[in-house]
Parts: C-alpha cells; structure tokens; sequence
C-alpha cells in the first residue's frame, strides 16, 4: 500500500504539468483551427478575402476546395485552394 501511495506521490505533478500544458498550449490551436476551418467553410460568392499569400480578390465562383477570385482592376480571375484564404476582409 505505501509503494502505491509513493508512486502516485511522485506522478501526480508530473500529471498537473502535463494537463497544464496541454490548457495552454494544446486547446487554444485546435480552437483557433476550428475557427479558420468555420471561416473558410462559410465562404460566399462576393466576400471579399486575403490569401495567406497576400492577395486580396473577390470569391465570384467556388467549386469544392477550389475558389475563384477576381483580383485588380482587370479582374483578372484566379482559380485558389480554399486553405489559401487567410481571412475574409468583407461579406458581400
């Protein structure tokens, strides 16, 4: 019964730092994952967006993964990966 006892002495900080950790570190990335998986998913024909890249366009055609924006005063259109998009700057 001490052996036990001595044992779940000498583990039990170990399992406070660990669970620590994972509070601070783990949960906040896997909630900001989920929020940027929410975002890209919500995307709408007319929103203005940013690529991770740095280019700002117009969503005008999607298509599974794949988005098309309007880029310039040209509107030129390109064709993107929806992970691309970094944040949406404007909902039409």
């Amino acid at each position: 019964m001490q052996q036990i006892t001595g044992i779940i002495t000498l583990a039990l900080p170990y399992v406070v730092v660990l669970a620590a950790l994972w509070f601070i570190m783990v949960r906040p990335q896997q909630k900001k994952e989920k929020e940027t998986q929410k975002m890209r998913s919500g995307l709408e024909d007319g929103d203005e967006i940013v690529t991770i890249g740095g280019i700002y366009g117009k969503v005008v055609g999607q298509k599974d993964d794949i988005l098309t924006i309007e880029v310039g005063a040209d509107k030129v259109k390109l064709k993107i990966a929806r992970w691309a998009v970094g944040k949406v700057e404007g909902k039409k």
